[in-house]
């Protein structure tokens, strides 16, 4: 494995956490240019908004309005969370992989509603006219809840089968990407919210989304890689390196000391004999004492 790589479920290389920081710096740019647009409007529609409104409340066939609220129901409520529990077990691949994932999901889409909800409460705009509404509301129009809430819910599902095969689902990627950018265009058509609303809740779910992975891909870089060798307490040594290795000549070097240690000895040995010889006649305790001739 390369340095600076990691594995696992949550998060990729520092490539996926670039990536991720600048969609969310662009996102973010961008939803803050629409937020002042609109604060600046006084929550007024713009022309946009009035144009699309419009054609909604033109073109509401039964069909279509039943079709409509039963797909804009998908986008919040007990739905939503149960599709972040399934984005979580497929990115993991462990029962502990899994449940960190899990967690890790319910408590992106968890914060980024609360978030969503104290953005709307700021801006303050103004829902389209109660005339034009064909199902249930509440609360401001700018950015759109659900919108917000199938938008995030559709990225973890498809960041979730991204990490578990980058080239494969690209089937199922699409289905999500359209469910998610389709329960955003209910709420227009069904006369709840103006389309900046819809397109404010996309932009702020992507940037959210981009936090999040960032925010997962730095965590996982700073943890060690499986595999890495761990420092060796004992004669710092490492574990994939062991105990430093034995010199090649070791053996040599003993047989030679050996062989020295042998000659030292013999020298020894021969310089004793030479000195017994040389005072032996001289010796009392051998020769007695010496007689005059």
């Amino acid at each position: 494995m390369k340095p600076g790589t990691v594995a696992g479920p949550i998060g990729a290389g520092p490539t996926a956490a670039g990536v991720a920081g600048s969609c969310a710096l662009g996102a973010w740019t961008a939803f803050g240019v629409l937020s002042m647009v609109v604060v600046g409007h006084d929550g007024v529609p713009l022309s946009p908004d009035r144009g699309l409104l419009a054609w909604s409340v033109g073109h509401r066939p039964d069909t279509a309005v039943a079709f409509a609220r039963g797909l804009t129901a998908t986008g919040t409520g007990v739905i939503a969370y149960a599709l972040a529990v399934l984005a979580g077990i497929i990115a993991g691949r462990t029962l502990r992989q899994r449940t960190l994932a899990v967690a890790l999901c319910l408590a992106c889409l968890g914060v980024g509603q609360s978030l969503r909800y104290t953005v709307m409460s700021l801006v303050a705009r103004p829902r389209p006219p109660l005339t034009d509404w064909q199902t249930h509301a509440s609360g401001w129009s700018f950015p759109s809840g659900h919108t917000t809430t199938a938008a995030l819910t559709a990225g973890l599902l498809i960041i979730a089968v991204r990490m578990r095969g980058p080239r494969g689902g690209s089937l199922f990627v699409l289905v999500v990407a359209v469910w998610g950018a389709l329960v955003g265009l209910t709420r227009v058509y069904l006369g709840v919210h103006w389309f900046t609303d819809v397109v404010g809740g996309w932009l702020f779910a992507l940037g959210w989304l981009g936090v999040c992975l960032c925010a997962a891909a730095r965590v996982r870089l700073r943890q060690p890689a499986p595999g890495t060798p761990s420092p060796n307490p004992q004669r710092g040594t490492t574990a994939e390196t062991g105990p430093p290795p034995t010199r090649p000549d070791t053996a040599h070097e003993r047989t030679l000391t050996g062989r020295e240690r042998t000659h030292t000895a013999q020298e020894r040995t021969d310089s004793g004999h030479e000195r017994e010889e040389h005072r032996a006649p001289n010796d009392p305790g051998r020769g007695g004492r010496s007689r005059p001739a």
